[in-house]
This record gives structure tokens, C-alpha cells and sequence, in this order.
């Protein structure tokens, strides 16, 4: 009775019947990316407060019980992501000096964070974060977590270097890396940085870190 009943949770039932994990499932993984891909659409799309899991299922293309099996609802699900955006983290930049570290870094951030999909779901969770303990949770470890990893690697990378003096003020140094760059991206949205701008900012902030 109970081999005739562990077929693939997410295939059709047509298809021939598999033995899975005695307890459990099996989550076949192109469907569990179609959703992931899908929250952030919807995200963007018409923002947290008004996403639904049948929604996101139909983006998806794949039925609520697809959803339903992967998260019990729609914030453990935008949770589950956005924590996983804090282990996936930045490349870590490797020019051979601080500058250029910082100038790559910068790049790579700026592009990211004006991404259409990034610039519309940051500030709608961030406004969710103001209400929900959760959320705020999640948002801070996934911003922090994220740049901190990287901001934290180059610091190294420098000290080793003698380009900043040895037990620079860590948590002083990741303000001064990411501060600038967020605000203007995120804080005043701007959607287009003025001609030099990242270059400017890795110089002061090199400047700014061997000060310290």
C-alpha cells in the first residue's frame, strides 16, 4: 500500500509511478526553480502585500499544491528566498589592490541593485519589514550577510597588502563600502549614476578605509 503510493509529488499522474524516500516526497527541482523564479516576478510585479500563492502558481504553471508543497505559505516562501540571497552572496573582487577591489564590487552592486526586478522588490520588502518582525529579520541578514562576507574579504585582502593599517574597525569599514552606494541605489532610488561615479566612490572610500 504504501510503495503504490510514493509517486513524483509534482509529475502527472500518468506518468509511471517511482519509489521515493520512505516519509517524504520527491520535489522534482526544475519546479521548485520555476516558482522561485516566479515569486520574484511577482514580487515585482504587484509587490508582497498583494502576491498570492495561486499567483504564483500560475506563473509558475504548476498547480497551488506545488507551492503549498515547499512552503505552508507565502511569507515562509519570500523568507526561504530571500535568506538563500545571504548564503549565494557577492564575488569576492581579486584585482591586487583596494581600488580596484572596491571599483569591481561597486560595478557588480550597482548593477544588481538597479535591476529592474531588484529595484521594484527592495523597497516593497522593505516596507514589509516595517510591519512584519519576520521579514525585517530576514532583509537585514540577507543585506548585511551578503555585502558583509565580501566587504569583510577585501579588508583582509588590503591588510595583507599594507594598503590599510592591521585591526582596521571592521563593522566601521563595511559602513563606509556599503553605505554610499545603497543609499543612492535603494534609499533615493537613483536609477542612473552620474559619469565617474563608481570610480569616484571606490577612490574616496579607498581613501576614507586607509584613514581609519
Amino acid at each position: 500500500m504504501l510503495e503504490s503510493m510514493t509517486t513524483n509529488a509534482d509529475e502527472p499522474q500518468t506518468r509511471p509511478r517511482r519509489r521515493a524516500p520512505a516519509g517524504a516526497a520527491v520535489l522534482r527541482e526544475d519546479v521548485t526553480e520555476a516558482i522561485r523564479v516566479a515569486v520574484f516576478e511577482e514580487l515585482a510585479s504587484v509587490g508582497y502585500a498583494r502576491m498570492s500563492i495561486e499567483g504564483i502558481a500560475r506563473r509558475a504553471g504548476v498547480g497551488k499544491t506545488a507551492v503549498y508543497r515547499r512552503w505552508r505559505s507565502k511569507l515562509h516562501l519570500v523568507l526561504d528566498l530571500v535568506s538563500a540571497v545571504a548564503v549565494q552572496g557577492l564575488p569576492a573582487p581579486d584585482t591586487g589592490s583596494l581600488e580596484g577591489d572596491l571599483r569591481l564590487l561597486y560595478e557588480v552592486t550597482s548593477r544588481a541593485l538597479r535591476h529592474p526586478v531588484a529595484s521594484q522588490i527592495i523597497p516593497d520588502l522593505q516596507a514589509e519589514a516595517a510591519r512584519n518582525p519576520e521579514i525585517a529579520e530576514a532583509m537585514q541578514k540577507a543585506l548585511r550577510e551578503g555585502q558583509e562576507g565580501v566587504a569583510s574579504g577585501i579588508v583582509a585582502a588590503a591588510e595583507r597588502r599594507g594598503e590599510v593599517r592591521a585591526g582596521i574597525d571592521d563593522e566601521l569599514a563595511l559602513d563606509l563600502i556599503s553605505g554610499p552606494l545603497y543609499w543612492r541605489s535603494v534609499v533615493i532610488r537613483t536609477q542612473k549614476l552620474p559619469k565617474g561615479y563608481l570610480a569616484s566612490l571606490a577612490r574616496t572610500t579607498t581613501a576614507a578605509l586607509k584613514a581609519l
